[in-house]
């Protein structure tokens, strides 16, 4: 009866524990009732007591498992926060940066720019003045064109009384002079001229005035008459005649003039050329023109440029002058460029 009564009095003062692994429930006993326990019920008890005990060490192993897992989780979190943060910081850096770049690019950009439109108006300042030189340059151009062609006409106006005469050796004026020789061409080739008393020579000399010893040919004798009106007459004379001389050698007997008149009569001789083979009648006339037959018309041109806006409009004659038209183009396309 013993056992009865120890289980009845356990009935009363048993408290109930759950394990932590199967929820069993363990009972607590007093000092009494484990010294009336049976030996085999020791054993159980203490079976027990051995399997709970097992089982919290491996709570307890589980648990400290469990927070030092945590407070790995949690030195990775706390890393990964301060990671963060020197992120932001960097970022925060390579922003404030960046920032800065942009700033002082935007500062270079304006400065540049700035600069470019200083330059760009001084580039126009120096194209201003450029082309105000280049105006300037065109109208001095123009200016000694017109002062050339204005002291040309007044050399040709004193020259207009003169006749030149071409091929009288030199020395051949030691006997009689220069004015004596004159008379000479005129009474040769022209008789009836040389009787004529109005017929004066002013002044006689040779141009140059310096005599070169290595030039082949005899330096020209001008004569200059007291009137156009003569030195006209015996020019006509000598284009009836054609063939002038001096004591049987043939001689020239042309106008006198300025250099810039002789140079312009020249740029007419190739066009006269081809013109006279055509049966053109050309003729260079005082004291710088061509004179040509065209169409039965008489056509007069002062200038090349009239003349080319003149034949533009001829196809007959635009044939006959393009060789020489051209060739003159070429000459001053050459000139262009030397320039």
């Amino acid at each position: 009866m013993p056992n009865n009564k120890r289980k009845n009095r356990g009935n009363k003062n048993k408290e109930v524990t759950m394990t932590p692994s199967n929820d069993t429930p363990i009972q607590d006993y007093e000092d009494d009732e484990i010294e009336e326990m049976q030996e085999t019920d020791l054993k159980k008890l203490i079976r027990t007591l051995r399997s709970s005990q097992k089982q919290i060490l491996e709570l307890h192993k589980s648990l400290i498992d469990k927070i030092e897992n945590l407070s790995r989780e949690n030195e990775i979190l706390r890393r990964n926060q301060n990671e963060t943060k020197q992120l932001v910081q960097q970022e925060s850096v390579i922003v404030t940066e960046v920032k800065n770049s942009i700033d002082q690019m935007k500062n270079t950009i304006e400065s540049l720019t700035n600069r470019m439109g200083e330059a760009e108006e001084r580039i126009s300042d120096l194209e201003d003045r450029e082309q105000e030189r280049i105006q300037s340059d065109q109208r001095k151009e123009e200016e000694i064109r017109n002062l050339k062609h204005i002291v040309g006409n007044l050399q040709d106006t004193i020259k207009k009384p003169n006749i030149r005469v071409l091929g009288v050796p030199e020395g051949m004026e030691r006997e009689k002079g220069l004015e004596g020789l004159f008379s000479e061409i005129l009474a040769e080739n022209f008789p009836g001229l040389e009787k004529d008393r109005e017929i004066l020579v002013q002044e006689a000399h040779r141009t140059p005035n310096k005599h070169d010893q290595k030039r082949s040919s005899p330096r020209h004798v001008v004569i200059k008459l007291s009137t156009v009106k003569h030195k006209e007459k015996i020019l006509k004379c000598a284009r009836e005649k054609r063939q002038i001389t001096l004591r049987g050698s043939p001689i020239r007997l042309t106008a006198d003039f300025s250099s810039e008149t002789l140079q312009a009569r020249r740029e007419w001789r190739d066009k006269a050329q081809v013109l006279r083979e055509k049966n053109c009648q050309p003729r260079i006339l005082y004291p710088a023109k061509l004179s040509f037959v065209n169409e039965g018309e008489i056509k007069t041109f002062h200038c090349k440029q009239k003349l080319k806006e003149f034949v533009a409009t001829r196809p007959a004659l635009q044939k006959m002058l393009k060789d020489v038209l051209h060739t003159e183009t070429q000459k001053h396309g050459h000139q262009y460029e030397r320039r």
